[in-house]
């Protein structure tokens, strides 16, 4: 078994990142093993794990791997042989364990919130995976009901060449609260407008990662 490496990056904060990474993961996890890496110092990925073994509710077994410095390409090696799919939880700087995770993925994925501000921060992240040699996928996160902004950043990000998904996610509650259980929404939720966003993107997210 060789497991597809996804990579979650953001340098700027407040994108949504661990969030998008866990839901992601649960998503994938209803039919394929998942493992999770967690290289983030702040651990916010860790703490959400913790929940879900915690949880009764939770319906899968996700594997994580709280890892740093050396360690990194090492556990990486381990689980790609174990599952099927492996999410990597960046840093939010561009430090060498990001740039190893980048080169090491076979996609690195952005979450990116529909405004100028956040689409231009976006860039140095998106150029420095490029650097990798790694395909790059703009994901649009926490997008507003009725929003025109989409047009707007799609249309911002092609004169930039930047690929952006043909998905994305809005701003909706269901999110949070089911990461304050250990949770997806996926589990919780399961028949929400969050949870068919979340699986049309996990689906269009692995097939690219192929």
């Amino acid at each position: 078994m060789t497991a597809r490496v996804i990579a979650v990056a953001q340098q700027k904060g407040g994108a949504g990142k661990t969030t998008f990474a866990a839901q992601l993961a649960v998503a994938w996890a209803a039919k394929k093993s998942v493992a999770l890496m967690d290289i983030d110092p702040q651990g916010s990925l860790s703490a959400w794990h913790g929940l879900r073994v915690a949880s009764e509710r939770a319906l899968d077994d996700i594997h994580l791997s709280s890892v740093s410095g050396w360690r990194v390409a090492m556990e990486l090696d381990r689980l790609k042989s174990d599952f099927d799919i492996v999410l990597i939880d960046c840093p939010p700087h561009a430090d060498t364990e990001t740039k190893n995770a980048m080169r090491a993925a076979d996609l690195v994925v952005i979450p990116v919130q529909p405004s100028p501000m956040d689409v231009w921060a976006t860039a140095p992240t998106a150029e420095f995976a490029d650097e990798q040699g790694t395909p790059v996928r703009l994901v649009l996160n926490r997008v507003p009901p009725r929003s025109r902004l989409v047009e707007a950043v799609q249309a911002m990000l092609k004169d930039k060449k930047l690929k952006l998904t043909k998905n994305h996610l809005g701003n909706r509650v269901a999110f949070a609260a089911s990461m304050m259980e250990g949770m997806g929404v996926t589990e919780s939720e399961r028949s929400s407008q969050a949870a068919k966003e979340i699986n049309a993107l996990a689906k269009e997210i692995e097939k690219a990662a192929s």
